[in-house]
């Protein structure tokens, strides 16, 4: 009696970690991957986004690194996991000092819930 116990309680714990397993994380963008500052003026200093995330999976969603292409541009990240279909942010904070002329910034965001990276883009035009 005591061996079919233990079998059946093998049994279910193989089940609960192949069901865990199957749950995963999901990141989506609220509105859209890109945004156009437009025209900004290099004296009026950094300008600032938020993208909205949101996990459509049914596991808790950690974003584990978010890379700018340059160092002018600056991510700043919700670091809590984000539970299942709930939003969270990354604020990308862009320096116009000295960099005249249209620009195009990627931001690569890290999470459980894409195998790579998820891209972000963030684009303008710095006029003195």
């Amino acid at each position: 009696m005591k061996r079919i116990l233990f079998v059946f309680g093998l049994i279910l714990l193989t089940a609960n970690i192949v069901s865990a397993q199957q749950k995963e994380a999901s990141i989506s963008v609220i509105d859209s991957a890109m945004y156009d500052f437009g025209d900004i003026n290099e004296k009026n200093g950094a300008v600032t986004h938020s993208f909205k995330i949101k996990n459509n999976g049914e596991a808790p969603l950690v974003v584990t690194k978010v890379v700018a292409s340059c160092g002018c541009t600056t991510p700043d990240w919700t670091k809590e996991p984000i539970a299942p279909g709930r939003t969270g942010e990354i604020k990308v904070t862009f320096d116009p000092t000295n960099r005249p002329g249209t620009f195009t910034k990627t931001i690569s965001v890290y999470s459980n819930g894409k195998v790579g990276s998820f891209v972000l883009t963030i684009k303008g035009k710095v006029v003195q």
